[in-house]
């Protein structure tokens, strides 16, 4: 390793040598007493290596023969992950406090995560995306099944152990097969092969394959069913993280492999893509329909946010990246806001997680009530809240791209889905008074998440905060590379 390449990987390197060094003082420092300020600690040298990765690189610089690439999309990624990652550990510290589970593992398993993540967005050779993947998905095993003592949390945990299992060894089949048709494994090498003329039905398969483990990763339909229970079983703060950081990590990931390895060949990839986009929209708003515990509603409004964002992706070309890109920052700023209120639901001391508990909030707590109405406009899309934006960008890729069709059932898609986020609407303001709902007042960080985050979809109408352009120049550098 040269020096370069040392300082191309050195926000990872710090990250995981934060990780071990935190590992040692939780060890040997008092399990109890450190959890909370590494907790702390943890969101505080995020929130600083986003700061420096967003402000400091230019370019584009491979590292280790190709098989790391630094360039303005992995760093859009970065940055959106690591303020993810940052913000579900702020939030989290009370909610865990509270259920005895803020042990100091848990911000080092989530510490770890986020390194993979970064790795992931990064990759440029097939080995670098494996190892970046697993790194991500062994400390999600282990945070989805943290709560030891609920059977819901274990089947969570096995679950997604299992499911996840076998999505990698698709994956890794694909790999292996691609590797063998194309002779290299850097993302490079393939795409040489793979625009060189004629594409071979073995190169193709293992394509196919690899679709598929990373559909697995986005919790694409039909690749959704650990989802649901997932989100339902994890502790709340570990729902959270599984909405935000990971989805972001995983789109990047999908893309990063699309265009920088098979981007000659978007004719062979892009309607499969579609199609997967096509049906997680579908899914996603019907069976969210007949939900009454607020996390499984969550699970299935991701899969089908997840079918927009893929819906950009299968446009194949610069726009449609651009796209997701904006979705997708929008997407996770709705999703910390939303759990942040999410997180502050209990009654008399423990979380409640069924719908019915909100009727009649808006008369208890009219601002949270108004903050969260906010909030679910956006995720439903309605104008002018920035989430409206969001879906009006993939929707329009989709069209300059030639797919009507998907464009039409986006639509319709979003229809559907509206009735669930105005049914939760309806039951702050309209619902039957109970007696048995949720208590009043949240802690401080969730308040500030939430209104915080209720600002932006009203604020962010003038210009997207920037992000408009930001994407754009991300989406370049992976597509024109």
């Amino acid at each position: 390793m040269t020096s370069a390449d040392f300082s191309i990987v050195l926000p990872e390197v710090i990250l995981a040598v934060f990780a071990m060094g935190a590992l040692m003082l939780g060890a040997y420092g008092g399990k109890d007493a450190m959890a909370r300020p590494i907790t702390g600690l943890s969101a505080a040298v995020m929130v600083a290596l986003a700061a420096y990765i967003g402000l400091g690189g230019e370019g584009s610089h491979p590292a280790f023969g190709g098989m790391f690439i630094d360039d303005a999309f992995a760093r859009f990624a970065k940055v959106v992950v690591l303020l993810c990652s940052a913000s579900v550990l702020v939030m989290s510290e009370r909610y865990m406090s509270r259920a005895r589970l803020l042990r100091f593992e848990y911000p080092i398993l989530v510490v770890l995560a986020t390194v993979g993540m970064m790795v992931m967005v990064s990759a440029g050779d097939l080995m670098a995306l494996y190892m970046g993947l697993e790194l991500q998905s062994l400390a999600l095993y282990v945070v989805a099944a943290l709560r030891r003592d609920s059977v819901k949390s274990t089947e969570a945990g096995l679950k997604y152990f299992v499911l996840g299992a076998l999505s990698s060894g698709l994956l890794l089949y694909g790999a292996s097969l691609v590797y063998g048709f194309a002779g290299t494994t850097r993302f490079s090498g393939i795409i040489e092969t793979v625009s060189g003329g004629e594409v071979s039905l073995g190169l193709l398969i293992g394509l196919v394959f690899m679709i598929t483990g990373l559909a697995f990763k986005v919790s694409a339909v039909p690749f959704h069913m650990w989802t649901p229970d997932v989100y339902e079983g994890s502790p709340t703060p570990v729902t959270a993280f599984f909405a935000t950081a990971p989805k972001v990590a995983a789109m990047g990931l999908f893309a990063r492999v699309m265009f920088d390895a098979f981007g000659g060949i978007p004719g062979d990839w892009g309607q499969v893509i579609a199609l997967l986009a096509a049906a997680s929209m579908v899914l996603g708003a019907i069976a969210a329909i007949g939900q009454t515990n607020i996390k499984r509603l969550m699970a299935y409004s991701s899969i089908a946010h997840m079918g927009f964002a893929l819906m950009g992706l299968a446009a194949g070309n610069a726009f449609g990246v651009q796209a997701m890109l904006i979705y997708m920052a929008i997407y996770v700023t709705m999703n910390v806001g939303t759990f942040a209120f999410i997180l502050s639901m209990e009654r008399d001391g423990e979380p409640v997680a069924d719908i019915a508990s909100l009727n009649q909030l808006s008369k208890r707590e009219p601002l949270k009530a108004l903050a969260m109405l906010v909030l679910l406009f956006s995720l439903a899309g309605v104008p002018p809240m920035v989430g409206f934006f969001g879906k009006f960008y993939v929707l329009k890729a989709a069209l300059q791209a030639d797919l009507t069709w998907l464009a039409v059932i986006g639509v319709i898609a979003s229809v559907i889905g509206a009735f669930y986020y105005l049914r939760l609407v309806f039951l702050m303001y309209f619902g039957e008074e109970r007696e048995d709902g949720i208590d009043a007042g949240m802690a401080v960080s969730h308040w500030l998440f939430l209104m915080g985050a209720a600002a932006v979809m009203v604020l962010g109408v003038v210009n997207l905060f920037g992000i408009e352009s930001l994407a754009a120049m991300a989406a370049d550098a992976l597509v024109n590379y």
